[in-house]
């Protein structure tokens, strides 16, 4: 059994985390600005998405980058490490698109069995 407090556990979460993955699919098309990650993300808030890039940052995954005009420009992109997630999260996509159609045939099925019961 992994020990509650195993580190892995703590980047497990942060790697497993839905918004973590879809700002890293997006940042490995290149580098993009605040309101450019929101339209693409889409769905997401404001503060969840400043939390998720924050923690991104702080994990050495994602780069933000000042530029010194006015107003001011930030960008955002992967760093050496956050781009080694890229393969591992684009093979997890293409598990999930190659097996969509099984897995929701088997919660219909579950929920089916259990309005019988």
């Amino acid at each position: 059994m992994l020990d509650p407090r195993c580190p892995s556990r703590l980047v497990l979460d942060r790697i497993a985390d839905k918004w973590t993955a879809l700002v890293i699919q997006i940042l490995a098309g290149g580098t993009m600005r605040y309101a450019a990650l929101q339209r693409e993300i889409g769905g997401i808030s404001q503060k969840m998405l400043t939390q998720t890039l924050r923690s991104l940052e702080r994990d050495g995954l994602v780069q933000r980058t000042v530029h010194p005009v006015v107003p001011p420009k930030v960008e955002y992109s992967l760093t050496k490490l956050g781009r080694t997630l890229i393969e591992p999260l684009q093979g997890l996509c293409r598990w999930s698109e190659k097996h969509l159609a099984e897995l929701q045939a088997n919660r219909v099925r579950a929920r089916e069995t259990m309005a019988m019961q």
